[in-house]
């Protein structure tokens, strides 16, 4: 059976060198290679969603993969795709580097400039192994499929355009589905998810931002365990403090969750930060809100063209949520779809302030009444994005079904998954 090795390179003269040693090596089906780390976790998570056959047995990684560094993207691989082998390519092959790329969780390293006698030992020892490590837990879709729950951002095209208020219910629908949910508020400087749900906690997500290997037991003292049942990672009272998550630790940080809940639900705010703009990239799904309006769609353009400009996400894998619809629009959202060239939910979120000023006057958001149109639209919201299991026989409800309350199943109708 031959050995399938995709390879992640940068530099388009590493890339030709590269893919030619690997076209000679015995049984080696090179698969086309990837520029970035963006789409190498994005052709990994594709491969698996199709078929787990379809994951390749080896990755190399060249040293200069961007944008994210190679160590961390190994780091991420290793965690999401735990059955793939990873090669890290490096000029700098000493103990030292050597070492923190094991940790990282690669399993062979390759000096440059190449050697067709130490690629051939190396692929073939790590495809070795990871074909035992195949054999050994079976062909379980999950094992395969990426490791951990599913990661979803949600950003403001601008302030006050609902993006706390829709983390937060989306989060809400998915833990009363019945799913472990956690809650971070990744808008550093000016958080509202504790404000929102009336909570008042000490520790936050910069108590993690200095800690590389997060325990269960670190991360369990840092979350505040909500009445409904939702695991909140708080931002900072002090707004200054917000600097001390780099990128780095929010890669750290977001991965100790999604491997200790099935649903990560993050509000990004709506100011880019290294942190935010990690948090968009590695997540399943990028939500972008926005109201209806020219200056707010602008300013969702804008975002969806820095984030392009910047790697962290694509446009085509965005997906926009219109909030603070009506009917009567001039903007609606086919025509957002086409201004700012991304997805938009099916399920739009309707102007219904005079619904939600009690509840968010009082800081308990999630008292609010589950007749209030607003609430089922961001629950059918979660049902059409699947962050809610759809109970057998219901499937047929629409998405913006009436939530049931705060305990018991939510069903939705099952649609196709939205972009993102």
């Amino acid at each position: 059976m031959p050995t399938r090795i995709l390879p992640a390179v940068g530099d388009a003269d590493a890339v030709r060198s590269l893919t030619t040693l690997l076209t000679q090596l015995p049984d080696a089906e090179p698969l086309p290679p990837v520029a970035d780390s963006t789409q190498l976790v994005d052709t990994l998570a594709r491969l698996a969603a199709e078929s787990v056959d379809d994951l390749p047995e080896v990755v190399v990684v060249h040293e200069r993969i961007g944008p994210v560094p190679a160590l961390e993207l190994i780091r991420e691989v290793a965690l999401r795709f735990p059955a793939v082998g990873v090669i890290l390519v490096t000029s700098d092959a000493g103990p030292g580097l050597f070492s923190a790329a094991m940790d990282a969780g690669a399993r062979g390293l390759v000096a440059l400039p190449l050697s067709y006698e130490e690629m051939a030992s190396r692929v073939q020892a790590v495809a070795q192994w990871s074909t035992g490590v195949r054999r050994h837990l079976g062909h379980g879709g999950d094992v395969f499929g990426g490791a951990g729950g599913r990661v979803v951002t949600v950003s403001g095209a601008k302030g006050g355009v609902g993006a706390t208020l829709a983390a937060v219910h989306l989060a809400l629908a998915a833990q009363s589905s019945g799913y472990g949910t956690a809650l971070v508020d990744m808008d550093l400087q000016a958080g509202d998810v504790a404000s929102y749900l009336d909570v008042q906690f000490r520790r936050s997500v910069v108590d993690l931002a200095a800690i590389t290997d997060i325990s269960p037991r670190v991360l369990a003292d840092a979350v505040f365990r909500h009445d409904t049942g939702l695991a909140l990672l708080l931002a900072p009272g002090e707004g200054e403090r917000g600097e001390e998550v780099t990128d780095r630790a929010t890669r750290h940080i977001v991965g100790a969750l999604r491997s200790r809940y099935d649903v990560v639900v993050l509000d990004c705010g709506a100011q880019l930060s290294g942190a935010s703009a990690a948090a968009v990239e590695m997540a399943d799904t990028a939500l972008l809100l926005t109201t209806p309006d020219a200056v707010a769609v602008r300013a969702a353009k804008r975002t969806v063209r820095m984030w392009d400009r910047l790697q962290i996400r694509k446009a085509e894998e965005t997906t926009v949520v219109v909030t603070r619809h009506t009917r009567g629009a001039e903007i609606q959202p086919p025509l957002v779809q086409k201004i700012t060239g991304t997805a938009v939910a099916a399920t739009a979120i309707p102007a219904a302030f005079k619904e939600l000023q009690g509840a968010v006057d009082a800081g308990r958001i999630h008292d609010l009444d589950h007749r209030s149109t607003v609430k089922q639209a961001l629950w059918g919201l979660a049902g059409e994005l699947r962050l809610v299991k759809a109970s057998e026989g219901e499937q047929g409800r629409g998405g913006g079904g009436r939530p049931r309350g705060d305990r018991g199943s939510v069903s939705f109708r099952r649609r196709g998954r939205t972009g993102g």
